[in-house]
């Protein structure tokens, strides 16, 4: 159907620019991650570090003009216990 090439790509819409901007992002900042801790890494296969993770859906949002608070002491609290609330 593709003529041997991802099909997704060839025969369809491909993937919107929205999610590749996120995972060329994951792509080069999970590259730029091996390379500075390549001396304390060993040859296996790493789930990408939240910080990155979550840096990238930072500025994603932020990039969208999404603005989001942040919680107050009392909240974390709050949503941390069990023993409060309903």
């Amino acid at each position: 159907m593709g003529e041997g090439r991802l099909i997704n790509l060839v025969s369809a819409e491909g993937h919107p620019a929205s999610v590749m901007d996120m995972s060329f992002a994951n792509q080069a900042l999970s590259a730029e991650y091996l390379v500075k801790h390549s001396a304390t890494l060993g040859s296996k296969v790493y789930k990408l570090p939240d910080e990155i993770d979550s840096e990238i859906a930072r500025l994603k949002l932020k990039a969208l003009g999404i603005k989001f608070d942040t919680l107050t002491e009392e909240q974390k609290i709050y949503l941390a216990s069990w023993q409060l609330g309903t």
